[in-house]
């Protein structure tokens, strides 16, 4: 190529790439026909002077996701893309992605468990009927009688027995008891006992992990004596699952809290064939390192940024 000719196609390559003209509009400034113009714009590619890069943003996204997948043994680790890094807008698009999930894997004679909270009320907002049969809806741990915030409990599971066509079991028991033997008698009762087995027997859970010893739930609702927090917080609770709260290496805080919360042993949830964790926020990366630790999900649906933060977590 002449060096004249060269001239000519990085000055129409600049001309096209970082000035926008339009192809048409180089061929009249050059006083030269629309095809010359296509003519050089295809020598600057082959000529490398124009080196044209894809960035596809979902691609990153699924490296992301293959990452954690292997790091921690999952099924499936879905990342949920949202706009901005802001709490309700992020659990929004983990309920559109979980709510997708579920409607895809759940079959005549499942048995879903879930918990409560509010990103798991936005998964079974965003559930859409599907014509199956035979679908049992439970609920996998005691509630919150008083909190400063709606837990959704019974939305939850209204929203997925109408999604599923069956009438949910609800749980309508405080999640900690204050005495051992409360949640003995609590227990014993058959129609309690019998709606605890199911749990135990459920083939798809809906989980999330709850906030930090300090901003749960569990504390806002006076679940908690001042000596239980102060276990909590010197044993570093990371969150809770279940009701049951939990260290990053996915232990149980406390044998004797343990002991008197009202729901599904975090042992069982292992064996569940698909126990989901929906949950993000950057304030819940420790707790989400913490039940993939124990082990307790093996489908994570999570969003971008707290994805991001796990990984380099586990990395270290």
């Amino acid at each position: 190529m002449t060096k004249d000719k060269l001239s000519r196609v990085v000055k129409v390559a600049k001309m096209y790439y970082q000035l926008d003209y339009s192809q048409q509009t180089i061929a009249k400034e050059l006083g030269i026909s629309r095809p010359s113009v296509s003519r050089l714009l295809h020598a600057a590619k082959e000529k490398g002077i124009v080196k044209i890069t894809i960035v596809d943003p979902d691609e990153g996204v699924a490296e992301l996701a293959d990452v954690i997948k292997a790091r921690f043994g999952l099924k499936e680790c879905i990342i949920a893309d949202a706009p901005v890094n802001e709490n309700q807008v992020i659990k929004e698009e983990l309920g559109r992605k979980a709510a997708e999930y579920l409607h895809g894997i759940v079959k005549d004679g499942d048995i879903i468990g879930t918990t409560w909270g509010t990103t798991l009320y936005e998964v079974a907002r965003h559930m859409q009927p599907k014509s199956i049969h035979n679908v049992t809806v439970t609920q996998l741990n005691g509630g919150v009688s008083y909190s400063e915030t709606n837990t959704y409990a019974a939305e939850i599971l209204h929203f997925l027995g109408n999604a599923f066509h069956t009438s949910p079991y609800f749980l309508p028991l405080p999640a900690v008891v204050d005495h051992l033997v409360v949640k003995q008698a609590i227990v014993s009762d058959r129609h309690i006992r019998h709606v605890l087995e199911l749990g135990k027997k459920a083939t798809i859970a809906l989980l999330t992990v709850g906030e930090r010893h300090e901003d749960s739930a569990l504390v806002k609702a006076n679940y908690y004596t001042e000596e239980d927090k102060h276990v909590l917080k010197s044993r570093q609770a990371v969150g809770d699952i279940c009701s049951r709260m939990i260290t990053i290496d996915g232990d149980i805080c406390d044998a004797d809290i343990n002991d008197r919360t009202i729901g599904i042993e975090l042992e069982s949830l292992r064996d569940i064939d698909h126990s989901i964790l929906v949950v993000g926020g950057l304030t819940k990366v420790e707790g989400i390192l913490g039940a993939l630790h124990g082990g307790y999900a093996n489908v994570l649906i999570i969003d971008q940024y707290a994805a991001q933060a796990l990984a380099d977590m586990g990395a270290n």
